[in-house]
């Protein structure tokens, strides 16, 4: 394991919640209860709550999704979620990582358009999964010579700008044959004081892998500000949780046009020297609108200017305009 990662500084707090305002946050935990090469359990959870202008709050949506996956095949064995939908076991079977998607908007149409918390669980799984990956690397104890692995065919050089060709991921790759990892800084707890800041979940045990999402949405004048919170986390055998990627984006958006006017990425942690480069595609967003913004994103921000887990971020905001229907 390298410590070549990215030093920026991981987030230390959660925002107080703002009378008006909506706050969805979501969690993704990859765990491996029968051993690191064994199948993963994924448990996601979510919720959206409306602070109240007095003070009060409203649960709004919350879901709970539960998925088996066989994880060399990147096969789906089991799945299960609250609420349930009578169509959700047609995804058993079917790839959880390339395909994926796709598969859930043919088994659940209509549910993307929705904005609802259980389809958010359900996108972000393919690359929260693809992430959990890294708990295998980071577990095992070192080889005398390092063992060749294939890598995933979502991985190639100049998919982002951590993998771009002549970086350090591509060219310890080539050295050694080896997808290489980084360790990063330590992750601070970010749960508030405020017991409604995030939404309830189980503490991640060793081995486990943990996707964490916040978005809040609040009136600010004439415009919408939203901030949207980002970050992946491992816990070693010993209990030990370190930030593998962070980022929050800061954006406005005109409530008329539902179009985005200002973007921007701040970074957190980052794995490799060259990741930086990609905070500046969250500009990218200015002019767009919302609606249809998870597949912008998907067809226009590729290459080795972007980052697929700041992507991630930018097409969770389409929801955005769910969520503004229930700003005070």
């Amino acid at each position: 394991m390298t410590s070549q990662q990215h030093r920026a500084v991981p987030a230390t707090a959660t925002p107080t919640r703002r009378p008006g305002s909506v706050r969805r946050t979501t969690t993704h935990d990859s765990l491996r209860p029968d051993g690191l090469l064994a199948a993963v359990t994924l448990v996601a959870r979510g919720r959206d709550l409306r602070t109240e202008i007095d003070g009060g709050h409203t649960v709004l949506d919350e879901a709970r999704l539960e998925v088996e996956v066989d994880y060399p095949r990147r096969q789906v064995r089991r799945i299960s979620a609250d609420p349930a939908h009578p169509r959700l076991t047609e995804l058993v079977g079917v790839n959880a990582s390339s395909g994926f998607r796709g598969a859930v908007a043919e088994a659940l149409p209509g549910e993307r358009e929705s904005g609802s918390v259980r389809f958010q669980l359900l996108d972000d799984l393919p690359t929260a999964l693809l992430v959990s990956g890294y708990a295998i690397s980071a577990g095992q104890a070192p080889l005398p010579a390092p063992v060749p692995r294939p890598r995933s065919g979502l991985q190639y050089p100049d998919l982002c700008a951590g993998w771009i060709a002549e970086g350090t991921l591509m060219s310890r790759l080539t050295e050694t044959g080896v997808v290489p990892i980084s360790e990063g800084p330590l992750a601070p707890e970010v749960e508030p004081d405020d017991p409604l800041g995030w939404h309830e979940h189980e503490p991640l045990p060793p081995h486990g892998m943990r996707r964490r999402r916040r978005l809040d949405v609040w009136r600010d004048g004439e415009v919408v500000r939203v901030e949207g919170f980002f970050r992946d986390s491992h816990r070693s055998g010993d209990g030990v949780e370190t930030v593998v990627h962070e980022y929050t984006v800061h954006a406005t958006v005109d409530p008329a046009t539902r179009r985005f006017v200002t973007s921007e990425a701040e970074i957190g942690a980052l794995p490799w020297p060259e990741c930086p480069v990609a905070a500046a595609s969250a500009g990218r967003l200015a002019g767009l609108p919302l609606t249809g913004l998870r597949a912008e994103v998907r067809r226009n921000f590729t290459g080795r200017s972007t980052c697929t887990h700041l992507n991630d971020t930018l097409r969770a905001l389409e929801d955005v305009g769910a969520l503004l229907e229930h700003v005070r």
